[in-house]
C-alpha cells in the first residue's frame, strides 16, 4: 500500500471510531472527528501531514514512487 492510501485508511478509521464513540460512549468523542477534519483541511492547503512524514521515515512509498518503477511494486 502507498502512503496516500494509509493516510486515507487512518483518517477513515479515526472518523468511524469518533462516530461510534460519540454514539455509544460519550459525545465528546466527536472532537476526534473535528481534529481529523481540521488536519485534512490544513493538509490540502499546506501539503504537510504528520502521518505522511512518519510513513516516509518508515520507508512507505508514495503513489509517484510506485508508478515510477512498476516492477518494484508488490501488487495492488
Amino acid at each position: 500500500m502507498t502512503r496516500e492510501r494509509y493516510i486515507k485508511l487512518f483518517a477513515g478509521t479515526m472518523i468511524l471510531i469518533s462516530v461510534f464513540g460519540a454514539y455509544f460512549i460519550n459525545i465528546n468523542f466527536i472532537w476526534i472527528a473535528a481534529f481529523v477534519g481540521a488536519n485534512l483541511f490544513q493538509f490540502s492547503l499546506t501539503n504537510f501531514c504528520p502521518l505522511n512524514s512518519i510513513l516516509k521515515i518508515m520507508g512507505v512509498k508514495s503513489e509517484l514512487e510506485c508508478c515510477a518503477n512498476p516492477s518494484d511494486s508488490k501488487g495492488a
